[in-house]
């Protein structure tokens, strides 16, 4: 499964960056965020249908 994860701007929480990524990369990423206090959005990365 893969995620899309948008960096928020800290005074608006606007999106200011996207990456996708894959489930074993999330965990990493969201640390990484919590140590410098970033904020982040997490959800499903949209998939074509097979």
């Amino acid at each position: 499964m893969r995620f899309e994860i948008m960096h928020l701007d800290d005074v608006d929480g606007t999106p200011v960056d996207t990456t996708v990524v894959d489930a074993a990369s999330v965990n990493q990423i969201v640390q990484q965020a919590a140590a410098i206090g970033q904020r982040l959005w997490i959800r499903p990365a949209d998939t074509p249908a097979s």
